[in-house]
Protein backbone atom coordinates (compact mmCIF):
# COMPACT_ATOMS: atom_id res chain seq x y z
CA UNK A 1 0.00 0.00 0.00
CA UNK A 2 2.79 2.55 0.63
CA UNK A 3 4.45 1.80 -2.75
CA UNK A 4 1.42 2.70 -4.36
CA UNK A 5 1.00 5.34 -2.68
CA UNK A 6 4.24 7.00 -3.51
CA UNK A 7 3.39 5.38 -7.27
CA UNK A 8 0.65 7.73 -7.52
CA UNK A 9 2.40 11.00 -5.40
CA UNK A 10 4.02 11.96 -8.62
CA UNK A 11 1.11 11.61 -10.66
CA UNK A 12 -1.06 13.99 -8.47
CA UNK A 13 1.53 16.10 -8.67
CA UNK A 14 1.23 16.42 -12.59
CA UNK A 15 -1.89 17.05 -12.49
CA UNK A 16 -1.97 19.49 -10.45
CA UNK A 17 0.44 20.66 -12.38
CA UNK A 18 -1.02 20.64 -15.98
CA UNK A 19 -4.50 22.32 -13.93
CA UNK A 20 -2.09 25.15 -12.33
CA UNK A 21 -0.63 25.54 -16.14
CA UNK A 22 -4.38 25.83 -17.72
CA UNK A 23 -3.96 23.34 -19.90
CA UNK A 24 -6.36 21.06 -18.32
CA UNK A 25 -8.50 19.70 -21.16
CA UNK A 26 -11.68 21.66 -21.61
CA UNK A 27 -14.92 20.81 -23.34
CA UNK A 28 -17.72 22.46 -25.39
CA UNK A 29 -20.62 20.35 -26.62
CA UNK A 30 -22.35 22.22 -29.19
CA UNK A 31 -25.51 20.99 -30.81
CA UNK A 32 -25.46 21.73 -34.64
CA UNK A 33 -28.43 19.33 -34.62
CA UNK A 34 -31.03 21.26 -32.55
CA UNK A 35 -31.16 24.67 -34.18
CA UNK A 36 -33.05 27.18 -31.66
CA UNK A 37 -34.02 30.85 -31.73
CA UNK A 38 -33.16 33.54 -34.39
CA UNK A 39 -30.00 35.62 -32.60
CA UNK A 40 -32.14 38.95 -33.57
CA UNK A 41 -29.19 41.44 -34.88
CA UNK A 42 -30.86 44.05 -32.50
CA UNK A 43 -28.67 42.50 -29.89
CA UNK A 44 -25.87 43.79 -31.56
CA UNK A 45 -27.55 47.46 -30.94
CA UNK A 46 -25.79 50.74 -30.28
CA UNK A 47 -26.53 54.04 -27.96
CA UNK A 48 -25.95 57.47 -28.96
CA UNK A 49 -27.06 59.93 -25.92
CA UNK A 50 -26.66 63.27 -26.25
CA UNK A 51 -23.60 63.07 -24.23
CA UNK A 52 -20.22 64.60 -23.90
CA UNK A 53 -18.90 64.11 -27.69
CA UNK A 54 -20.90 61.05 -28.64
CA UNK A 55 -23.15 63.28 -31.04
CA UNK A 56 -21.10 66.48 -31.48
CA UNK A 57 -17.65 65.93 -32.65
CA UNK A 58 -18.42 62.09 -33.07
CA UNK A 59 -21.04 61.78 -34.75
CA UNK A 60 -21.66 64.78 -36.41
CA UNK A 61 -19.67 67.86 -36.93
CA UNK A 62 -21.59 70.21 -39.54
CA UNK A 63 -21.16 70.42 -43.28
CA UNK A 64 -18.54 73.79 -42.82
CA UNK A 65 -16.40 71.60 -40.56
CA UNK A 66 -12.88 70.95 -42.06
CA UNK A 67 -12.76 67.08 -40.50
CA UNK A 68 -14.45 65.22 -43.91
CA UNK A 69 -17.44 64.91 -43.66
CA UNK A 70 -21.27 64.39 -46.03
CA UNK A 71 -23.98 66.68 -44.22
CA UNK A 72 -22.39 67.56 -41.13
CA UNK A 73 -21.51 63.79 -40.79
CA UNK A 74 -18.06 62.24 -40.06
CA UNK A 75 -16.95 60.08 -42.94
CA UNK A 76 -14.30 57.96 -40.74
CA UNK A 77 -16.81 57.61 -38.43
CA UNK A 78 -20.10 56.11 -40.81
CA UNK A 79 -17.34 54.00 -42.55
CA UNK A 80 -15.90 52.21 -39.62
CA UNK A 81 -19.59 52.02 -38.28
CA UNK A 82 -20.50 50.44 -41.66
CA UNK A 83 -18.23 48.10 -41.64
CA UNK A 84 -19.50 46.76 -37.76
CA UNK A 85 -22.54 46.11 -39.43
CA UNK A 86 -24.43 48.64 -36.65
CA UNK A 87 -28.07 47.01 -37.05
CA UNK A 88 -29.96 49.59 -34.77
CA UNK A 89 -29.28 52.58 -32.72
CA UNK A 90 -30.97 54.24 -29.69
CA UNK A 91 -31.14 57.41 -29.41
CA UNK A 92 -31.71 60.25 -28.03
CA UNK A 93 -31.00 59.19 -24.41
CA UNK A 94 -30.90 58.35 -21.26
CA UNK A 95 -31.28 60.54 -19.17
CA UNK A 96 -30.86 63.17 -21.56
CA UNK A 97 -34.43 61.94 -23.68
CA UNK A 98 -36.77 63.05 -20.61
CA UNK A 99 -35.36 66.97 -20.89
CA UNK A 100 -35.39 66.67 -25.02
CA UNK A 101 -38.71 68.29 -26.64
CA UNK A 102 -38.49 67.18 -30.37
CA UNK A 103 -39.80 70.04 -31.98
CA UNK A 104 -36.41 72.03 -30.45
CA UNK A 105 -34.37 70.03 -32.82
CA UNK A 106 -36.33 70.68 -36.05
CA UNK A 107 -36.39 73.41 -39.22
CA UNK A 108 -33.96 75.65 -40.53
CA UNK A 109 -30.84 75.15 -37.69
CA UNK A 110 -30.74 78.69 -37.25
CA UNK A 111 -34.59 78.97 -36.02
CA UNK A 112 -33.92 76.36 -33.51
CA UNK A 113 -33.93 76.89 -29.66
CA UNK A 114 -30.92 76.01 -27.56
CA UNK A 115 -31.10 73.73 -24.88
CA UNK A 116 -29.36 73.12 -21.26
CA UNK A 117 -27.71 69.79 -21.15
CA UNK A 118 -29.18 69.39 -17.48
CA UNK A 119 -28.02 65.85 -16.88
CA UNK A 120 -24.62 66.05 -18.56
CA UNK A 121 -21.99 68.67 -18.41
CA UNK A 122 -24.65 71.57 -18.10
CA UNK A 123 -23.56 72.62 -21.25
CA UNK A 124 -25.22 74.24 -23.74
CA UNK A 125 -26.29 72.70 -26.91
CA UNK A 126 -27.93 74.40 -30.00
CA UNK A 127 -30.05 71.82 -31.34
CA UNK A 128 -28.42 71.16 -34.22
CA UNK A 129 -28.46 67.60 -34.29
CA UNK A 130 -32.42 66.61 -34.13
CA UNK A 131 -34.89 63.94 -35.44
CA UNK A 132 -34.49 64.40 -39.10
CA UNK A 133 -30.36 64.48 -38.68
CA UNK A 134 -30.35 60.90 -36.22
CA UNK A 135 -32.80 59.84 -38.60
CA UNK A 136 -30.45 60.91 -41.73
CA UNK A 137 -27.47 59.18 -39.76
CA UNK A 138 -29.58 55.80 -39.21
CA UNK A 139 -30.31 55.83 -43.20
CA UNK A 140 -26.65 56.42 -43.38
CA UNK A 141 -24.83 53.84 -41.65
CA UNK A 142 -27.79 51.56 -42.73
CA UNK A 143 -29.10 51.15 -38.87
CA UNK A 144 -32.67 50.68 -37.47
CA UNK A 145 -33.74 53.89 -35.66
CA UNK A 146 -34.79 53.38 -31.68
CA UNK A 147 -36.45 56.71 -29.74
CA UNK A 148 -37.12 57.35 -26.28
CA UNK A 149 -39.56 59.47 -25.68
CA UNK A 150 -39.68 62.14 -23.40
CA UNK A 151 -42.23 60.59 -20.33
CA UNK A 152 -40.12 62.75 -17.00
CA UNK A 153 -40.84 65.95 -18.42
CA UNK A 154 -43.26 65.73 -21.48
CA UNK A 155 -46.84 64.73 -22.54
CA UNK A 156 -48.91 62.15 -23.90
CA UNK A 157 -49.52 64.53 -26.78
CA UNK A 158 -45.71 65.76 -27.78
CA UNK A 159 -45.29 62.04 -28.03
CA UNK A 160 -47.96 61.02 -30.02
CA UNK A 161 -47.08 64.15 -32.32
CA UNK A 162 -43.76 63.06 -32.37
CA UNK A 163 -45.09 59.77 -33.92
CA UNK A 164 -47.02 61.30 -36.61
CA UNK A 165 -44.46 63.54 -37.73
CA UNK A 166 -41.68 60.76 -38.00
CA UNK A 167 -43.88 58.01 -39.53
CA UNK A 168 -47.31 58.82 -41.23
CA UNK A 169 -48.45 59.11 -44.42
CA UNK A 170 -51.67 60.49 -44.02
CA UNK A 171 -52.42 64.36 -44.46
CA UNK A 172 -51.98 66.22 -41.72
CA UNK A 173 -50.48 69.09 -39.42
CA UNK A 174 -47.69 66.84 -38.41
CA UNK A 175 -46.84 65.31 -41.67
CA UNK A 176 -47.52 68.86 -43.35
CA UNK A 177 -45.09 69.93 -40.81
CA UNK A 178 -42.29 67.10 -41.47
CA UNK A 179 -42.61 68.05 -45.52
CA UNK A 180 -42.02 71.68 -44.74
CA UNK A 181 -39.04 71.02 -43.06
CA UNK A 182 -37.80 68.80 -46.20
CA UNK A 183 -38.98 64.80 -45.99
CA UNK A 184 -41.42 64.44 -47.71
CA UNK A 185 -41.98 60.45 -47.68
CA UNK A 186 -41.77 59.05 -43.60
CA UNK A 187 -39.21 57.34 -41.79
CA UNK A 188 -39.87 53.44 -41.02
CA UNK A 189 -38.96 53.75 -37.14
CA UNK A 190 -40.23 50.51 -35.53
CA UNK A 191 -38.96 50.86 -32.06
CA UNK A 192 -40.48 53.36 -29.72
CA UNK A 193 -40.00 53.50 -25.54
CA UNK A 194 -42.02 55.41 -22.95
CA UNK A 195 -39.50 57.20 -21.22
CA UNK A 196 -36.34 56.11 -19.74
CA UNK A 197 -34.82 54.86 -16.35
CA UNK A 198 -38.37 55.88 -14.88
CA UNK A 199 -37.66 55.02 -11.61
CA UNK A 200 -34.42 57.62 -11.63
CA UNK A 201 -33.76 60.11 -13.54
CA UNK A 202 -36.72 59.38 -15.92
CA UNK A 203 -38.79 60.55 -13.12
CA UNK A 204 -38.17 58.96 -9.62
CA UNK A 205 -41.43 56.79 -9.85
CA UNK A 206 -42.69 53.77 -8.11
CA UNK A 207 -43.62 51.18 -10.56
CA UNK A 208 -46.96 50.83 -10.06
CA UNK A 209 -47.63 54.41 -10.88
CA UNK A 210 -45.35 53.98 -14.01
CA UNK A 211 -47.30 51.28 -14.84
CA UNK A 212 -50.55 53.04 -15.35
CA UNK A 213 -48.63 56.04 -16.77
CA UNK A 214 -46.90 53.82 -19.58
CA UNK A 215 -50.72 51.97 -20.11
CA UNK A 216 -51.75 55.65 -21.29
CA UNK A 217 -48.55 56.58 -23.29
CA UNK A 218 -48.94 52.93 -25.13
CA UNK A 219 -52.58 54.39 -26.21
CA UNK A 220 -51.51 56.51 -28.09
CA UNK A 221 -47.70 55.20 -29.86
CA UNK A 222 -49.67 54.67 -33.35
CA UNK A 223 -48.34 53.66 -36.02
CA UNK A 224 -48.12 51.06 -38.05
CA UNK A 225 -45.90 48.05 -36.90
CA UNK A 226 -45.02 50.33 -33.81
CA UNK A 227 -43.09 48.06 -31.43
CA UNK A 228 -43.86 49.36 -27.17
CA UNK A 229 -41.32 49.52 -25.25
CA UNK A 230 -41.68 50.00 -21.59
CA UNK A 231 -38.94 51.63 -19.18
CA UNK A 232 -38.19 48.58 -16.91
CA UNK A 233 -36.23 47.33 -14.18
CA UNK A 234 -32.61 48.66 -12.70
CA UNK A 235 -30.44 45.84 -12.30
CA UNK A 236 -32.19 43.09 -9.77
CA UNK A 237 -35.20 45.41 -9.06
CA UNK A 238 -36.99 42.46 -9.59
CA UNK A 239 -40.26 43.90 -8.14
CA UNK A 240 -39.88 46.63 -10.78
CA UNK A 241 -40.58 43.65 -13.88
CA UNK A 242 -43.34 41.88 -11.41
CA UNK A 243 -45.38 44.44 -12.38
CA UNK A 244 -44.92 45.96 -15.32
CA UNK A 245 -45.24 42.25 -16.33
CA UNK A 246 -48.52 42.27 -13.96
CA UNK A 247 -50.21 45.40 -15.27
CA UNK A 248 -49.08 46.14 -18.44
CA UNK A 249 -47.62 43.13 -20.52
CA UNK A 250 -50.37 43.46 -22.99
CA UNK A 251 -49.65 46.64 -23.97
CA UNK A 252 -45.92 46.32 -24.75
CA UNK A 253 -44.01 44.46 -27.15
CA UNK A 254 -40.46 44.97 -25.06
CA UNK A 255 -38.94 45.76 -21.53
CA UNK A 256 -36.05 46.81 -20.98
CA UNK A 257 -33.44 46.24 -18.64
CA UNK A 258 -29.54 48.53 -17.19
CA UNK A 259 -26.94 47.08 -16.23
CA UNK A 260 -23.43 48.32 -15.30
CA UNK A 261 -20.13 46.42 -14.57
CA UNK A 262 -18.81 48.64 -12.05
CA UNK A 263 -15.26 47.15 -10.92
CA UNK A 264 -15.15 49.45 -8.02
CA UNK A 265 -18.51 51.59 -6.56
CA UNK A 266 -20.55 54.22 -7.92
CA UNK A 267 -18.29 56.64 -5.56
CA UNK A 268 -14.74 55.07 -7.10
CA UNK A 269 -15.10 53.03 -10.28
CA UNK A 270 -11.65 52.94 -10.85
CA UNK A 271 -9.38 53.83 -14.13
CA UNK A 272 -10.07 52.25 -17.24
CA UNK A 273 -6.29 51.48 -17.91
CA UNK A 274 -4.50 51.64 -14.44
CA UNK A 275 -5.60 48.42 -13.00
CA UNK A 276 -4.03 45.03 -11.70
CA UNK A 277 -5.38 41.40 -11.52
CA UNK A 278 -7.11 41.59 -8.95
CA UNK A 279 -9.60 44.35 -10.28
CA UNK A 280 -9.47 42.10 -13.57
CA UNK A 281 -11.05 39.37 -11.27
CA UNK A 282 -13.85 41.68 -10.03
CA UNK A 283 -14.28 43.32 -13.21
CA UNK A 284 -15.29 39.35 -14.72
CA UNK A 285 -17.20 38.44 -12.01
CA UNK A 286 -19.27 41.39 -12.08
CA UNK A 287 -20.16 41.07 -15.50
CA UNK A 288 -21.15 37.57 -14.72
CA UNK A 289 -24.15 38.68 -12.94
CA UNK A 290 -25.70 39.76 -16.19
CA UNK A 291 -26.14 36.04 -16.36
CA UNK A 292 -27.94 35.74 -12.98
CA UNK A 293 -29.90 38.96 -13.94
CA UNK A 294 -31.39 38.01 -17.70
CA UNK A 295 -31.89 34.10 -16.11
CA UNK A 296 -34.39 36.24 -12.82
CA UNK A 297 -35.77 38.61 -15.34
CA UNK A 298 -37.02 36.09 -17.48
CA UNK A 299 -38.74 33.81 -15.08
CA UNK A 300 -40.92 36.55 -14.25
CA UNK A 301 -41.43 37.34 -17.51
CA UNK A 302 -41.92 34.05 -18.49
CA UNK A 303 -44.97 33.45 -15.42
CA UNK A 304 -46.87 36.47 -17.06
CA UNK A 305 -45.96 35.21 -21.12
CA UNK A 306 -45.01 31.82 -22.08
CA UNK A 307 -45.30 32.28 -25.21
CA UNK A 308 -42.46 34.91 -24.84
CA UNK A 309 -44.23 37.45 -27.19
CA UNK A 310 -42.56 40.52 -24.68
CA UNK A 311 -38.78 40.77 -25.54
CA UNK A 312 -36.64 41.61 -22.63
CA UNK A 313 -34.35 44.87 -24.09
CA UNK A 314 -30.81 45.32 -21.71
CA UNK A 315 -30.76 48.21 -23.81
CA UNK A 316 -28.00 50.21 -21.58
CA UNK A 317 -25.03 47.84 -20.36
CA UNK A 318 -21.20 47.48 -20.20
CA UNK A 319 -18.42 49.18 -18.25
CA UNK A 320 -18.12 52.30 -16.09
CA UNK A 321 -15.12 53.83 -14.79
CA UNK A 322 -13.90 57.02 -13.43
CA UNK A 323 -13.49 59.57 -16.38
CA UNK A 324 -9.67 60.20 -17.69
CA UNK A 325 -7.78 62.92 -15.94
CA UNK A 326 -8.61 66.42 -16.92
CA UNK A 327 -11.56 65.80 -18.85
CA UNK A 328 -15.11 66.90 -18.28
CA UNK A 329 -16.79 64.64 -15.20
CA UNK A 330 -19.97 65.05 -16.93
CA UNK A 331 -18.95 64.08 -20.39
CA UNK A 332 -18.01 60.34 -18.74
CA UNK A 333 -15.00 60.24 -21.47
CA UNK A 334 -13.12 57.26 -20.61
CA UNK A 335 -10.00 54.66 -22.60
CA UNK A 336 -10.97 51.16 -23.51
CA UNK A 337 -8.89 48.51 -22.85
CA UNK A 338 -8.39 44.80 -23.69
CA UNK A 339 -10.77 44.37 -20.33
CA UNK A 340 -13.46 45.89 -21.97
CA UNK A 341 -13.26 43.73 -25.25
CA UNK A 342 -13.55 40.83 -22.52
CA UNK A 343 -16.37 42.59 -20.82
CA UNK A 344 -18.40 43.00 -24.63
CA UNK A 345 -17.70 39.52 -25.44
CA UNK A 346 -18.91 37.96 -22.12
CA UNK A 347 -22.01 40.20 -22.33
CA UNK A 348 -22.72 39.30 -26.23
CA UNK A 349 -22.42 35.39 -25.67
CA UNK A 350 -25.00 35.84 -22.93
CA UNK A 351 -27.54 37.75 -24.90
CA UNK A 352 -27.30 34.94 -27.50
CA UNK A 353 -27.29 31.96 -25.51
CA UNK A 354 -30.95 33.84 -24.51
CA UNK A 355 -32.12 34.74 -27.71
CA UNK A 356 -35.24 33.29 -27.13
CA UNK A 357 -35.99 36.23 -24.68
CA UNK A 358 -33.46 38.65 -25.02
CA UNK A 359 -34.19 40.51 -28.33
CA UNK A 360 -31.81 43.96 -28.07
CA UNK A 361 -29.11 45.31 -26.34
CA UNK A 362 -27.60 48.21 -26.65
CA UNK A 363 -24.16 49.10 -25.35
CA UNK A 364 -23.45 52.58 -23.77
CA UNK A 365 -22.34 54.24 -25.62
CA UNK A 366 -21.22 54.53 -29.25
CA UNK A 367 -18.61 57.14 -29.18
CA UNK A 368 -16.48 58.50 -26.92
CA UNK A 369 -18.62 57.98 -24.11
CA UNK A 370 -18.01 55.12 -21.45
CA UNK A 371 -17.49 52.04 -23.20
CA UNK A 372 -17.12 53.41 -26.84
CA UNK A 373 -16.39 51.93 -30.14
CA UNK A 374 -14.75 54.82 -31.38
CA UNK A 375 -13.06 57.71 -30.24
CA UNK A 376 -12.35 60.99 -31.47
CA UNK A 377 -10.38 64.02 -30.96
CA UNK A 378 -10.36 66.21 -33.64
CA UNK A 379 -9.56 64.91 -36.95
CA UNK A 380 -8.01 61.98 -35.22
CA UNK A 381 -10.41 58.98 -34.62
CA UNK A 382 -9.42 55.35 -32.91
CA UNK A 383 -11.33 52.24 -32.96
CA UNK A 384 -11.42 50.42 -29.64
CA UNK A 385 -11.11 46.43 -28.69
CA UNK A 386 -14.60 46.45 -27.86
CA UNK A 387 -15.04 47.71 -31.31
CA UNK A 388 -13.22 44.64 -32.72
CA UNK A 389 -15.44 42.45 -30.45
CA UNK A 390 -18.51 43.67 -32.04
CA UNK A 391 -16.82 43.52 -35.99
CA UNK A 392 -15.85 39.65 -34.93
CA UNK A 393 -19.27 38.54 -33.40
CA UNK A 394 -21.62 40.28 -36.41
CA UNK A 395 -21.29 36.68 -37.15
CA UNK A 396 -23.99 36.01 -35.23
CA UNK A 397 -26.63 38.48 -36.30
CA UNK A 398 -29.74 37.07 -37.15
CA UNK A 399 -28.56 33.31 -37.36
CA UNK A 400 -29.56 30.84 -35.33
CA UNK A 401 -28.92 30.01 -31.73
CA UNK A 402 -26.73 26.76 -31.15
CA UNK A 403 -27.56 25.46 -27.37
CA UNK A 404 -24.08 24.42 -25.97
CA UNK A 405 -22.68 23.13 -22.72
CA UNK A 406 -19.49 24.11 -21.21
CA UNK A 407 -17.19 22.12 -19.46
CA UNK A 408 -14.64 23.89 -18.17
CA UNK A 409 -12.26 24.77 -15.42
CA UNK A 410 -12.50 27.30 -13.04
CA UNK A 411 -10.36 31.10 -12.87
CA UNK A 412 -9.71 31.90 -9.52
CA UNK A 413 -8.92 34.75 -7.19
CA UNK A 414 -8.31 34.08 -3.21
CA UNK A 415 -11.43 32.56 -2.19
CA UNK A 416 -13.25 33.36 -5.27
CA UNK A 417 -13.98 31.52 -8.68
CA UNK A 418 -15.92 32.15 -11.63
CA UNK A 419 -15.98 29.87 -15.06
CA UNK A 420 -12.64 30.50 -17.03
CA UNK A 421 -14.60 30.08 -19.94
CA UNK A 422 -17.88 31.91 -21.65
CA UNK A 423 -19.04 30.63 -25.36
CA UNK A 424 -21.71 30.88 -27.52
CA UNK A 425 -22.52 29.35 -30.62
CA UNK A 426 -24.69 30.14 -34.12
CA UNK A 427 -25.58 28.60 -37.70
CA UNK A 428 -25.74 30.94 -40.38
CA UNK A 429 -25.83 29.69 -43.86
CA UNK A 430 -24.08 26.50 -43.31
CA UNK A 431 -21.36 27.84 -41.18
CA UNK A 432 -21.06 27.25 -37.64
CA UNK A 433 -19.74 30.41 -35.46
CA UNK A 434 -18.40 29.60 -31.85
CA UNK A 435 -17.43 32.91 -30.31
CA UNK A 436 -14.95 32.15 -26.41
CA UNK A 437 -13.74 34.07 -24.06
CA UNK A 438 -10.63 33.34 -21.60
CA UNK A 439 -11.21 35.18 -18.84
CA UNK A 440 -7.92 34.17 -17.63
CA UNK A 441 -5.63 36.75 -18.14
CA UNK A 442 -2.63 34.15 -17.46
CA UNK A 443 -3.48 30.95 -18.58
CA UNK A 444 -4.07 29.36 -22.21
CA UNK A 445 -7.37 26.95 -21.92
CA UNK A 446 -7.08 23.66 -23.93
CA UNK A 447 -10.64 23.10 -25.53
CA UNK A 448 -11.81 20.01 -27.21
CA UNK A 449 -15.12 21.39 -29.57
CA UNK A 450 -17.89 17.87 -30.65
CA UNK A 451 -19.74 19.43 -33.14
CA UNK A 452 -23.12 17.20 -33.07
CA UNK A 453 -25.19 16.89 -36.23
CA UNK A 454 -21.98 18.65 -38.46
CA UNK A 455 -19.08 16.81 -40.28
CA UNK A 456 -16.62 19.54 -40.20
CA UNK A 457 -14.78 19.86 -43.35
CA UNK A 458 -13.17 23.14 -42.82
CA UNK A 459 -11.93 25.60 -39.24
CA UNK A 460 -10.91 29.28 -39.40
CA UNK A 461 -10.94 31.75 -36.81
CA UNK A 462 -10.08 35.36 -35.62
CA UNK A 463 -8.61 36.06 -32.48
CA UNK A 464 -8.47 39.97 -29.98
CA UNK A 465 -6.13 40.01 -27.06
CA UNK A 466 -2.80 41.62 -26.48
CA UNK A 467 -0.12 41.38 -24.44
CA UNK A 468 -1.32 43.38 -21.50
CA UNK A 469 -4.14 42.91 -19.60
CA UNK A 470 -4.42 47.15 -19.78
CA UNK A 471 -3.62 47.78 -23.30
CA UNK A 472 -5.31 50.10 -25.03
CA UNK A 473 -5.58 51.80 -28.43
CA UNK A 474 -4.72 55.92 -28.79
CA UNK A 475 -4.54 58.56 -30.92
CA UNK A 476 -1.32 58.63 -32.91
CA UNK A 477 0.20 55.17 -31.89
CA UNK A 478 -0.04 52.11 -33.45
CA UNK A 479 -3.04 49.74 -32.24
CA UNK A 480 -1.88 47.57 -29.79
CA UNK A 481 -5.59 45.72 -29.56
CA UNK A 482 -6.47 44.86 -32.57
CA UNK A 483 -8.70 41.59 -34.69
CA UNK A 484 -5.96 39.27 -36.09
CA UNK A 485 -6.55 35.50 -37.74
CA UNK A 486 -6.40 32.51 -35.40
CA UNK A 487 -4.85 29.68 -36.22
CA UNK A 488 -4.70 27.45 -33.60
CA UNK A 489 -7.69 25.09 -33.99
CA UNK A 490 -7.65 22.11 -35.81
CA UNK A 491 -9.56 19.24 -37.06
CA UNK A 492 -8.77 15.80 -35.01
CA UNK A 493 -10.69 12.56 -35.65
CA UNK A 494 -14.34 14.63 -36.45
CA UNK A 495 -13.86 16.99 -33.37
CA UNK A 496 -12.20 20.53 -33.26
CA UNK A 497 -9.53 20.69 -30.49
CA UNK A 498 -7.87 24.18 -30.24
CA UNK A 499 -5.65 26.25 -26.98
CA UNK A 500 -7.36 29.62 -26.62
CA UNK A 501 -4.88 32.27 -25.18
CA UNK A 502 -4.91 33.82 -21.60
CA UNK A 503 -6.97 37.05 -21.76
CA UNK A 504 -8.60 36.31 -25.16
CA UNK A 505 -11.73 36.75 -27.72
CA UNK A 506 -11.57 34.51 -30.13
CA UNK A 507 -13.76 33.38 -33.60
CA UNK A 508 -13.69 29.73 -34.66
CA UNK A 509 -16.07 29.14 -37.79
CA UNK A 510 -16.44 25.94 -39.01
CA UNK A 511 -17.76 24.03 -41.88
Amino acid sequence: MKKTSRLWLPMIVLLMNISLLGIAQNKIIIHADQPGSKIDKAIYGQFAEHLGHCIYGGIYVGEKSDIPNTYGFRLDVVGALKELKVPLVRWPGGCFADTYHWKDGIGPKADRSSIINVHWGGVTEDNSFGTHEFLNFCELIGADPYICLNVGSGTVQEAADWIEYVTSSNESPMTKLRKKNGREKPWNVKYWSAGNETWGCGGNMRPEYYADLYRQYASYMRAPGIYKIASGANADDYNWMEVLMRDARGMMNGISLHYYTVAGDWNKKGSATQFDENVWFTTMQKTLKMEELVTKHSAIMDKYDPSKNVGLLVDEWGNWFDVEPGTNPGFLFQQNSLRDAMVAGINLNIFNNHADRVRMSNIAQMINVLQSMILTKDKEMVLTPTYYVFKMYNVHQDAKMLPIEIKCGKYTSGANSIDAISASASVKDGIVSVTICNLNPVNSQAISFDVQGLKTATVTGKIVTANKINAFNDFGKKEEVTMTDFNNAKLNKGMVDATIPAKSVVLIQLK
